[in-house]
């Protein structure tokens, strides 16, 4: 374990980001957690914050010039892609070490009815023949299903801006989710196909049970393939011993 030495970026924004950091902050490391801003209020994580972006891969190296840190870890959502290979661009041309710490994805039951495929505009053509429509893929994006004729039931936390299918029920809410919430969520609204993004994690895991149990076909959006040469873990554990290891190496060589 390290203690008090050491300046860590973390790219959040999720719940791992924010166990990651409450980690480092316990072990006296100077975290700096960014979030990009996309929610009017975030869950913030222990230790030092920033919100908004950095202006893309010219932005962030120029930003980790002018603050240097020991190493970043970019834990943002599984489908935050400009945010992802912005981070490993500049990780790159700064000399800085980069870890990608990313959920896994979930992993199809029996029972479940799962329809995969590439893009949000994909998921709108896969969902074009059903009437009542559950999307769950977040706010950003939802310009892909503006088209739809279908009643579209929106779950987000903040509300969403046109364009937007134009029979839709908005439902604003954060989750976790019981699966007792969902069931009830799916039936009063006559839902007929879901319609999520393969984020993984538990805190939204429960529609998929909730789908398997009334008998309804999920369209589940593919993560898009990550940088190449980036390390990558799946766990915070993972994720600490590789800064942890990290900072000490560069302990020992100061």
């Amino acid at each position: 374990m390290v203690s008090g030495t050491g300046r860590v970026l973390v790219l959040g924004g999720t719940g791992e980001a924010r166990r990651l950091a409450t980690a480092l902050v316990a072990d006296g490391v100077d975290v700096l957690s960014s979030l990009a801003g996309r929610v009017a209020d975030p869950v913030l994580p222990p230790g030092e914050v920033r919100i908004g972006g950095f202006g893309g891969i010219e932005g962030l190296t120029a930003w980790l010039a002018e603050n240097p840190v020991d190493a970043v870890v970019d834990a943002t959502h599984p489908f935050a892609t400009t945010m992802t290979a912005s981070a490993a661009a500049a990780a790159d041309l700064a000399g800085v070490p980069l870890l990608r710490l990313q959920r896994p994805g979930w992993t199809a039951q029996p029972g479940d009815d799962w329809r995969w495929v590439d893009s949000l505009e994909g998921a709108a053509a896969a969902v074009a023949g059903f009437d009542r429509v559950f999307l769950t893929t977040g706010r950003q994006g939802l310009a892909a299903f503006a088209g739809l004729t279908a009643h579209c039931l929106v779950r987000s936390v903040d509300p969403p801006e046109p364009p937007l299918p134009a029979r839709t029920t908005v439902v604003l809410e954060r989750g976790p989710f019981s699966l007792d919430d969902e069931l009830a969520l799916l039936r009063e609204h006559a839902v007929e196909v879901v319609v999520t993004k393969d984020s993984g994690g538990s805190m939204t895991a429960a529609k998929l049970t909730a789908a398997r149990e009334l008998g309804l076909p999920v369209v589940l959006v593919r993560r898009p393939p990550l940088p190449e040469g980036v390390p990558v873990v799946a766990t915070v554990d993972e994720a600490l011993t590789w800064v942890r290891a990290g900072l000490d190496r560069a302990s020992s060589v100061d």
